[in-house]
């Protein structure tokens, strides 16, 4: 179990999720009393941001989309400025379990980064086909760089200390699968350390997130084209110095 008293943010981005993101606003908070949500409303053109405050979170309306790599980097830049040293991605979908916030965070006692991963013997999310090898084979490339046993390199539920939040603010790609594939290959770079937590993924509330074959083979080559290009990108420098404020 993880300090409650220690403040933690939790990032939800969130596009055109009316439908779910008042329902998870509403798990976190009653998840742990100490959690403080924020919302960032990427640009929805539905309720999305009037849902979320209504719910319980502080929102943040981005102009236009910026896709979920936009959408995180400014919610690391408010934990930074509000000096979060604990900040945690949450998906409005509901797929992400609230329930298993603490145990994702549990991991920050041993490493910068801590992943929610998916395929770690909890839970029955599977995946199969094309996509279900990409994940495979980004998580065994992962392994190497992270220098540690990884099983779902593209989870988005995943919890960073302040190290990771201080460089997150300072590179968190946009593009595809930079969210996960490209800013964790800089934070390792960076000299950062990753460790993951084993939790079960629930199916999403409402819509579809479902491909076809033809999807999950672009998923496949645009998920191994991606990693190449983070793997062969110049490293970015050193370990990330914190903010003069959060230095103990």
């Amino acid at each position: 179990m993880t300090d409650s008293i220690e403040p933690t943010l939790v990032i939800v981005p969130a596009w055109n999720e009316e439908k779910n993101v008042g329902h998870t606003v509403g798990e976190i908070l009653a998840a742990r009393p100490g959690y403080d949500v924020v919302v960032i409303d990427d640009g929805s053109s539905d309720r999305t941001a009037a849902v979320a405050r209504e719910a319980g979170a502080t929102v943040i309306q981005l102009p236009f989309n910026l896709g979920v790599g936009g959408a995180m980097r400014t919610g690391f830049t408010y934990a930074q400025r509000h000096a979060y040293r604990r900040a945690i991605q949450v998906d409005a979908d509901g797929q992400h379990n609230p329930a298993d916030i603490d145990a994702v965070l549990g991991g920050l006692t041993r490493a910068d980064i801590s992943i929610g991963a998916r395929f770690a013997d909890v839970g029955d999310y599977d995946v199969r086909g094309p996509r279900r090898w990409a994940m495979i084979v980004l998580a065994k490339t992962l392994s190497r760089v992270a220098k540690t046993r990884l099983t779902d390199a593209t989870s988005g539920f995943r919890a960073a200390g302040p190290r990771a939040i201080a460089q997150y603010v300072q590179y968190y790609p946009a593009e595809y699968f930079g969210d996960t594939l490209d800013s964790l290959v800089a934070a390792c770079h960076s000299g950062l350390t990753v460790t993951q937590v084993p939790v079960a993924m629930r199916a999403r509330m409402h819509g579809t997130s479902t491909q076809g074959t033809w999807g999950a083979m672009v998923y496949l080559l645009r998920a191994v084209f991606a990693l190449g290009l983070a793997v062969i990108r110049p490293r970015r420098g050193a370990r990330p110095e914190l903010p003069e404020e959060q230095q103990s």
